[in-house]
């Protein structure tokens, strides 16, 4: 991803039909997710847009850093938030100055919004259960009996009646209507491996249209489950025709992830470091594979792949959601605070002895991985200047700058980490 400057330039094109009414769903549903900001910058390119709607002026950076009055680093975050959500789109053409492209596209329905078990799952996640269910009755529709009543409508063909051929017969297609963008998610299950897996006489396969693939793709997202564990829910959420029983599947998915994980639900997080956040131009040394690998893992993926055999335990998730989660801390930063912590602790994660160092960070900002291992080591030299006295410290990080080139071990550990993480 190429990183925003102030000096270039930005025109803002309006997708769709935007309305009074999808403020609301953005302030309801949208901004608990991605935050004031993102939804700042949303309304921010919208209020460019000419007196149709249509087209902004072209502007720079600078100008819309200035009216949004944030940091450089706080925009991206918002950008890519909006993108991610499916709000905006945006496209690029590089140069000394590079010029952007930002298309709006509107919030999709209520309706679409809370069925779709991502984006509700991601909304539970943010306000909690009472305030979620206050949102949906906000949006609920009040029910009539209609029981006694007559439908006495009039038809279009009761009233009007063509006497003579249409004389338009080209459909025009450029015409402004509302438009939303669909969530792109990719997900480590093969729906047709899974399908192929469970016999036809137990699920009707005939009756998987493509939006139920997108449902199962969506659950196994948010559950972090594999092909086996959606083998054995589609299983166990079957109806009696043999077809998948969606309201059934998200219940029986929610319960054996409660049961897994101490009756917490998933949270929507950064998956891997943001683009943004990385460091560009890596050349081939050891220290810049360690960049690489700590910005392109989940800190899931990577604790994960410090297990040579079983997983990782309840408490070490419960240590990586509070370090994403309540301490905010970039995924990225997590990999070298869990790697750091490993090496120096005997392979320990001591939840109390965690968060000392991830309180310090925080405060600190630290948000690139680079960052995060510059002051690794700087503690490191100062706790081992401390510790000589009473006892080393067990193992120092491959990626510390003093043993970097000369560690002849460290090439095969890298080898043997970036192994495990490409099995995982």
């Amino acid at each position: 991803m190429t990183n925003i400057l102030p000096a270039d330039t930005f025109i803002v094109v309006n997708k769709t039909v935007l309305k009074d009414s999808d403020r609301n769903l953005l302030f309801l549903l949208y901004q608990p997710i991605i935050g004031a900001e993102a939804i700042s910058f949303y309304y921010t390119l919208w209020s460019y847009l000419d007196k149709m709607e249509l087209l902004s002026n072209e502007w720079t950076h600078h100008h819309l850093l200035r009216d949004m009055m944030i940091s450089n680093s706080e925009l991206m975050d918002a950008k890519v938030k909006l993108e991610a959500i499916g709000l905006i789109k945006t496209y690029v053409k590089k140069g000394n100055i590079n010029n952007y492209v930002y298309e709006l596209y509107s919030p999709i329905s209520a309706s679409e919004f809370i069925n779709n078990p991502v984006l509700s799952m991601a909304l539970i996640n943010a306000v909690g259960k009472l305030e979620y269910d206050r949102i949906i009755n906000y949006f609920r529709v009040p029910k009539i009996n209609l029981k006694e009543y007559e439908d006495i409508t009039a038809k279009f063909s009761d009233v009007f009646d063509f006497s003579i051929e249409p004389i338009n017969d080209n459909l025009i297609y450029d015409i402004k209507k509302s438009n939303s963008r669909k969530l792109e998610i990719l997900t480590k299950i093969d729906i047709n491996t899974i399908l192929s897996l469970i016999s036809d006489d137990m699920l009707n396969k005939k009756s998987i249209t493509r939006d139920t693939k997108e449902f199962l793709y969506k659950i196994s997202y948010i559950y972090n489950y594999d092909n086996d564990d959606m083998i054995e829910l589609i299983r166990n959420s079957l109806t009696e025709k043999h077809t998948i029983d969606k309201k059934l599947l998200t219940e029986n998915a929610n319960k054996y992830y409660r049961y897994e994980n101490m009756g917490k639900l998933p949270s929507i997080i950064y998956k891997n470091q943001p683009e943004y956040l990385r460091k560009e131009n890596l050349d081939m040394s050891n220290r810049s594979r360690m960049i690489h690998l700590f910005e392109t893992t989940s800190p899931f993926d990577f604790i994960n792949s410090k297990y040579k055999t079983g997983n990782p335990t309840s408490t070490d998730l419960s240590i990586i959601s509070y370090l994403l989660i309540d301490l905010n801390l970039k995924p990225g930063v997590v990999n070298v605070l869990i790697d750091y912590v490993l090496k120096i602790n005997n392979n320990k994660l001591i939840k109390s002895f965690v968060e000392v160092i991830a309180s310090q960070w925080s405060k600190a900002g630290i948000e690139t991985v680079e960052d995060a291992m510059n002051i690794a080591e700087i503690e490191y030299k100062k706790r081992k200047k401390i510790t000589n006295t009473v006892k080393k410290v067990s193992k120092t990080p491959d990626w510390f700058n003093k043993d970097i080139e000369e560690n002849k071990a460290t090439e095969e550990e890298i080898r043997k980490l970036e192994s495990r993480m490409k099995r995982s």
